[in-house]
C-alpha cells in the first residue's frame, strides 16, 4: 500500500471493508461490481472455476478503469453458481437451477440497491442461454422491487458482441480461443498447457447449435466440453480482451449515471 493512503482508498473488494467502511464508501458515491461465473467443464485444459475467474478480473479491471473516470468501485464477491444445464453429462458440471438462480441474484441485487450504492453493476462471464435468461429476469424483478435499476452489460447483445474476437462473434467459443486467452492472462498456472497446444480446433458455433434446438454440448457434438481453438490462444490476446471488457462495462457503469454523454463513452 502507498505511504499515507487508506484501506479504504486502496481496497477495490468489498469483503475486505469494514462495516464502517462500507458505510462511507456507500456515503461518497461508489459503486457495487457483482462478479457472475459458474463451475462447470472447461475443455481438458481450462479450471471449473474459469467463467468465476474471467468475471473477477474484468470487475476488477472495471473498477480501475471507473476510478479513472472519478467513480468509486467496489467488487463483490462473485456470484459463483449457476445454471449448467448445457454441461449436463459432464464431471464437474455443479449448478443450480435457472428459478433458484433468478430468485438469488434478484435477492443479491435489491439487498445492494437498498443499501443505497450509486450503483450495482452484473458482470457476467457465463454465456449459457438458461443463465443469461435468468440474470435478465434478476434485473427485471431486482428493478420492481427496488424501484431502480441493475446495471447488466449483456455482451451476449450484438452491439457489445461486435466489439469481441472473432471466435466470440463466431459461436465457437466456449474454452476455445476466447476465453483459453482470457485464463492465460491471468492464471496461467491453471491451463494445462502440454493438453491445450495438443487440442484440435473444433469449428462448432453454439449459436447455431442453440438454434437447431440442441440443449447440451453432447448434443452440439462437442464431446470434451470445448469449441473453438484453444491451440492458438494466447495471454496477449487474454490481455486485450480484458481491456475490451472491461470498457464494455464501464461504459454502461457511466451511462447509468451520467447519460449517454458521460465521460469516458465513446
Amino acid at each position: 500500500m502507498a505511504s499515507g493512503r487508506s484501506v479504504l482508498e486502496c481496497a477495490v473488494q468489498f469483503g475486505d471493508l469494514t462495516t464502517v467502511e462500507a458505510a462511507r464508501a456507500r456515503d461518497e458515491g461508489a459503486v457495487l461490481l457483482l462478479p457472475v461465473g459458474s463451475i462447470e467443464p472447461h475443455g481438458p485444459h481450462l479450471p471449473l472455476s474459469t467463467d468465476i475467474l474471467i468475471a473477477e478480473e474484468t470487475a476488477r479491471r472495471t473498477a480501475r478503469r471507473l476510478a479513472d473516470a472519478g467513480v468509486r468501485a467496489l467488487v463483490l464477491p462473485a456470484f459463483a453458481f449457476s445454471t449448467v444445464q448445457f454441461s449436463a453429462g459432464f464431471a464437474g458440471a455443479i449448478g443450480v437451477t435457472g428459478d433458484s438462480s433468478e430468485e438469488a441474484l434478484a435477492d443479491l441485487l435489491v439487498s445492494a440497491l437498498e443499501q443505497g450504492y450509486r450503483a450495482v453493476a452484473l458482470v457476467n462471464a457465463h454465456l449459457e442461454p438458461a443463465a443469461i435468461d435468468s440474470l435478465r429476469a434478476a434485473v427485471g424483478l431486482a428493478t420492481s422491487r427496488a424501484g431502480r435499476a441493475p446495471v447488466f452489460p449483456d455482451i451476449t447483445r450484438r452491439a457489445l458482441a461486435a466489439r469481441l474476437t472473432e471466435e466470440f462473434q463466431s459461436g465457437a467459443c466456449h474454452a476455445g480461443r476466447y476465453e483459453t486467452s482470457l485464463v492465460m492472462a491471468v492464471r496461467p498456472d491453471l491451463v494445462r498447457e502440454e493438453i491445450r497446444r495438443a487440442l484440435p480446433p473444433v469449428p462448432i458455433s453454439l449459436v447455431e447449435a442453440i438454434r437447431g434446438g440442441r440443449k447440451t454440448f453432447r448434443e452440439a457434438g462437442i464431446d470434451q466440453a470445448y469449441c473453438g481453438d484453444p491451440a492458438s490462444a494466447t495471454a496477449n490476446e487474454g490481455e486485450r480482451t480484458y481491456e475490451t471488457l472491461a470498457q464494455l462495462v464501464t461504459e454502461e457503469v457511466l451511462r447509468s449515471l451520467h447519460g449517454p454523454t458521460a465521460k469516458g463513452i465513446h
